[in-house]
């Protein structure tokens, strides 16, 4: 299935080091069956890396069980689309790639949001 980004041209990879989405593909892509929408390719910053854990997500510490390193501010994640948007609202958005961010994300985010923290990829 051909995935779209939210500007409607083909999603690109988002990190495939560390390799990140749901699906571990490295593409924050949606197939329906994703219950967190792992869709905004973000690249993450200490501020969100530190709202993530208030919010009871810890992206920073390493969990060598399941073969995650952690994250470390600079690194590309697909975050749930939800999460994203409370990080905005609070005022700790990090920033996005949008050619490899999902359309489905436009459910949750308005583009506009999207594009005030937009990144090259």
């Amino acid at each position: 299935m051909r995935q779209i980004n939210v500007l409607g041209t083909e999603l690109l990879s988002c990190s495939s080091e560390p390799v990140t989405g749901y699906y571990r593909t490295g593409c924050c892509e949606y197939r329906g069956d994703d219950p967190g929408m792992h869709t905004v390719c973000c690249r993450v910053t200490a501020r969100f890396l530190d709202f993530s854990a208030e919010r009871g997500n810890d992206l920073s510490t390493p969990m060598p069980e399941h073969g995650f390193a952690g994250l470390r501010p600079g690194d590309q994640w697909c975050v749930c689309a939800p999460r994203w948007q409370e990080a905005y609202e609070d005022g700790r958005a990090c920033d996005v790639v949008l050619e490899a961010t999902h359309v489905s994300t436009l459910e949750y985010i308005d583009l506009a949001a999207l594009q005030e923290h937009a990144v090259t990829p």
